[in-house]
């Protein structure tokens, strides 16, 4: 790790001094010792802007409905807790599953990671007017936009659904150990399209978003998903300060990574680029988790009869997503060359909903963060090959060639999509007007 985030505000330089991040010292781990080290872990936390406070533990509870991927996470449950699948009625196949349930008697309970994000505005309306859902709290983190906008934007979407009892926290400004990066020029300087919207009345939690995150699960163990639709500061923020969280969390869902190449580089999807250290943290947290990607995002396309359905209806919802998606396609369009425009966060909700929107396939997942070029790329193993990583430098310290490793699936990528199902779905839903 050698990036080093000192910087003079007067100055665009920064400082590289290899081996030290600010005056913090860095002893010579690889990337991912360093994020999985306590002292990694408190640097990580305070440059996400966030001091590391670990909630208080909660010693009781039945936690038994925790799904785990790993044999070692599942003892150390089972040791914490003091319960046992069988005791409880949960079936062992059950508890080792790496498939998160698909249908509920009852609502499903989500946290929305986000940065709102013209897309992201299309899935938190979608998420918010479904009834199979249950919004526990929106957690904005800086992405498509500065987190200054993107928090304005998800407190007044709740306003414009009249959803203000969802409670909304601030999260990360910037990536862990990076500089931001944004994307207004697809999603406008205020992330909503550069529409004018008046000032949200509602304001956010005194807590940060990564402690509403702990604070919600750890409440509810086993019952609240996490759907990541924005880069992943947030949830790793969460995961990192808190080392039992994640056997909490029954799932996580995101829209992020692409086996198929990239969209902000040839090689990365634009989430995973923004924060790849914060994504390899989640996809290394083994908790079952679905990976809803450019494979699948890329082939459900806004076009002009839906913006035109979404401005006939008149009611607030519609007439917002309808005003922003108008003024998008035309700022885009420069002489006609756009179209169309994926929906990239709305398909991620859509899938909790209606699980055949898309087909899913076991992957191990690595995300890279060392590579100059393909920095937030993800690379899928489907079972055919071991996992192999690049040979060591010839010029390298001696040592044992690169080994191989045996496939584990990491993860539920999304391989196929339905995108009439999709549209048939988020339109009527947005609109109020039943397919």
């Amino acid at each position: 790790m050698n990036r080093v985030l000192r910087t003079n505000k007067n100055s665009k330089s920064v400082q590289q001094q290899p081996g030290t991040i600010g005056e913090i010292a860095v002893s010579p781990w690889s990337r991912r010792k360093f994020l999985a080290n306590s002292t990694g872990l408190a640097i990580a936390g305070a440059l996400g802007g966030f001091a590391s406070q670990p909630l208080a533990s909660a010693a009781t509870g039945d936690f038994s409905f925790r799904v785990v991927a790993a044999a070692n996470m599942k003892a150390r449950i089972g040791k914490a807790s003091g319960t046992n699948t069988k005791a409880s009625g949960i079936s062992t196949a059950a508890a080792q599953s790496s498939t998160p349930p698909t249908s509920y008697s009852k609502p499903r309970r989500i946290i929305i990671d986000t940065d709102p994000g013209i897309d992201d505005m299309m899935a938190i309306f979608l998420a918010l007017r479904s009834p199979e859902l249950k919004v526990e709290a929106i957690t904005p983190v800086c992405g498509n936009v500065p987190l200054e906008y993107t928090l304005q934007n998800a407190l007044h979407l709740l306003e414009v659904a009249d959803r203000t009892d969802v409670p909304v926290a601030a999260g990360a400004s910037h990536p862990l150990v990076r500089r931001l990066v944004t994307s207004a020029h697809v999603h406008g300087a205020n992330g909503l399209g550069g529409v004018d919207f008046p000032k949200p009345k509602i304001k956010p939690v005194p807590a940060t978003a990564p402690e509403l995150i702990r604070r919600l699960v750890r409440e509810s163990p086993g019952e609240i998903t996490i759907v990541a639709i924005g880069p992943l500061t947030n949830v790793a923020l969460a995961l990192r300060s808190d080392p039992d969280l994640a056997a909490m969390i029954p799932a996580i869902a995101i829209m992020g990574g692409s086996l198929s190449g990239g969209n902000i580089t040839p090689a990365a999807e634009f989430n995973l680029y923004v924060d790849p250290e914060a994504a390899r943290i989640v996809f290394d947290a083994q908790i079952p988790l679905t990976m809803v990607g450019l494979d699948v995002t890329r082939k459900v396309l806004l076009q002009e009869h839906h913006i035109e359905e979404l401005e006939a209806a008149k009611n607030p919802v519609s007439q917002t997503a309808g005003k922003v998606m108008r003024a998008t396609f035309e700022r885009m369009s420069h002489g006609g060359e756009v179209h169309v425009l994926a929906m990239h966060d709305p398909l991620t909700i859509a899938s909790l909903i209606v699980p055949d929107v898309i087909t899913l396939k076991d992957y191990y997942v690595e995300v890279e963060t060392l590579g100059e070029w393909t920095a937030g790329q993800t690379l899928g193993y489907d079972g055919h090959a071991p996992v192999r990583k690049s040979p060591p430098m010839e010029t390298s310290a001696p040592g044992p060639a690169a080994q191989e490793e045996a496939f584990k699936a990491n993860a539920k990528v999304a391989s196929t999509v339905d995108p009439d199902k999709f549209f048939q779905l988020l339109i009527p839903r947005l609109t109020g007007n039943p397919a």
